[in-house]
């Protein structure tokens, strides 16, 4: 989106004011949002993508806030939220706007109504799953789940819509907890099973789950990661960056029939996951992997 001098100007007097408001609510006493640096992006990039599990419980006053001015510094084209509460995705998703002049359309992918996550009343819980934030239209949206989500409900969800002025099938999930791998193994054949008959996807999500476990052969056998040096065999040697705070690679953008480019991995001081995009190249001929 394309915003004009004045609105821009406007939304920079909206921020000062928000963090005058707003105050010290992050971690350490730090604002919760800060300027953008001045090489921030200020428009969407049509072929960029991001996902990030925001964590819950990470929430605190302003993060919402903050998470935003995360966002907006990389403006992606879509973006792929874990363990995000309804809620905040509505805060997240008008903090966008208003603050940053980038507007998003929203799809949920809830699999849980938990008032113990995401507040609400008892008889009025908020959603709590996956969400996806795309600059353009979405539709044909599903919403899966897992038939084992292990020990709370996981599933996937899929979107069509454009990165880069393409229409591409975008999915987004969250596999069972690290510990269980056997179920991951049983969710992860669920999904390679949806994303196969695309011939062009982009899969995005946390996966709990490190390049070498068995359990993502699937995955590697349709895709690729949005890091182009990342995969299973380089794994071993570092060439896959950590996403978590436990230096762990976690979080994946898997495409399938496009070329990626090059991957940026972001320490955030909102979640225990760091924010993770990609650039992808939607024109440049790709051979898309089969299993076999």
């Amino acid at each position: 989106m394309v915003v004009g001098t004045g609105a821009r100007w406007l939304a920079g007097a909206v921020v000062v004011t928000c963090v005058a408001l707003v105050g010290p609510s992050a971690p350490g006493g730090a604002l919760a949002t800060k300027p953008l640096p001045p090489d921030a992006v200020r428009d969407v990039v049509p072929h960029r993508v991001m996902t990030w599990n925001i964590c819950n419980p990470c929430n605190d006053s302003g993060f919402n806030v903050g998470r935003a001015a995360e966002i907006a510094e990389f403006a992606p084209q879509v973006i792929a939220l874990q363990e995000a509460c309804v809620r905040d995705v509505e805060a997240i998703r008008d903090h966008l706007e208003n603050l940053h002049g980038l507007v998003y359309h929203v799809e949920y992918g809830s699999v849980l109504t938990s008032w113990n996550r995401c507040g609400g009343v008892p008889w009025n819980p908020g959603g709590y799953g996956q969400a996806v934030l795309s600059a353009a239209p979405m539709t044909d949206s599903e919403q899966v789940e897992y038939p084992d989500g292990g020990s709370e409900d996981r599933g996937y969800m899929a979107v069509t819509t454009e990165v880069d002025g393409k229409p591409v099938r975008v999915f987004a999930t969250h596999l069972a907890q690290r510990q269980q791998a056997e179920v991951r193994a049983q969710q992860a054949a669920v999904l390679a099973a949806a994303v196969a008959p695309h011939e062009r996807a982009i899969v995005l999500g946390d996966f709990n789950a490190e390049p070498t476990t068995p359990e993502l052969r699937e995955m590697w056998a349709l895709a690729e990661d949005g890091d182009p040096q990342c995969h299973p065999s380089a794994a071993g040697g570092g060439a896959c960056e950590p996403t978590t705070d436990w230096m762990s690679k976690f979080d994946y953008t898997f495409v399938r029939g496009i070329a990626p480019l090059d991957q940026g991995v972001h320490l955030s001081e909102y979640s225990d996951h760091n924010l993770v995009h990609a650039d992808l190249d939607l024109a440049r001929p790709h051979t898309t992997r089969t299993a076999g």
